[in-house]
């Protein structure tokens, strides 16, 4: 399995995320990118304190939560919005590349429960278990105790200290 095809097999494993993702985008969006650009809008270009003026009026407009709706009637600031937009996208799914990539099945194997009786089926495990008496593994399932050769068992269960 190359690359790609784990990359595919995690986005369709992961098409509930995909919306989660667009949705988030669209809010970082209207919430961070906005009152940057109307900030940025607002401050004086020929000002030297351009920076310390973009500062105030970002905290301002951050925390009014209308940026988005009045950086339309804001001379120049849909504009500055839509060249934030752009790097900001690219960005946005540069992370969600990584991190798709970061949950993608780490082998063949993955998402397969361990430790189950699923290994095998329609009485295939019964040449080596019995499926009436021995030691009790799993619901029909028995160890046999006069089995030849090795017969050790690790057998698991879950320890709790209240």
């Amino acid at each position: 399995m190359g690359k790609i095809d784990k990359f595919k097999n995690s986005v369709k494993q992961g098409k509930r995320f995909l919306i989660i993702i667009a949705v988030l985008w669209l809010i970082l969006a209207i919430v961070l990118l906005s009152p940057i650009a109307l900030a940025w809008a607002k401050a004086p270009n020929g000002s030297s304190d351009k920076l310390t003026n973009f500062v105030e009026y970002f905290v301002k407009e951050v925390t009014s939560f209308t940026a988005f709706f009045r950086m339309f009637g804001y001379k120049g600031a849909l504009g500055i919005f839509l060249k934030l937009l752009i790097p900001y996208t690219i960005a946005f799914i540069g992370f969600s590349i990584k991190g798709f990539w970061k949950t993608k099945p780490k082998g063949k194997y993955y998402d397969i429960e361990h430790g189950s009786s699923d290994w095998s089926q329609k009485g295939e495990q019964y040449k080596i278990l019995s499926p009436d008496k021995g030691i009790v593994l799993a619901k029909e399932n028995y160890l046999p105790v006069d089995k030849r050769g090795n017969v050790n068992t690790l057998i698991v269960r879950r320890f709790r200290i209240w």
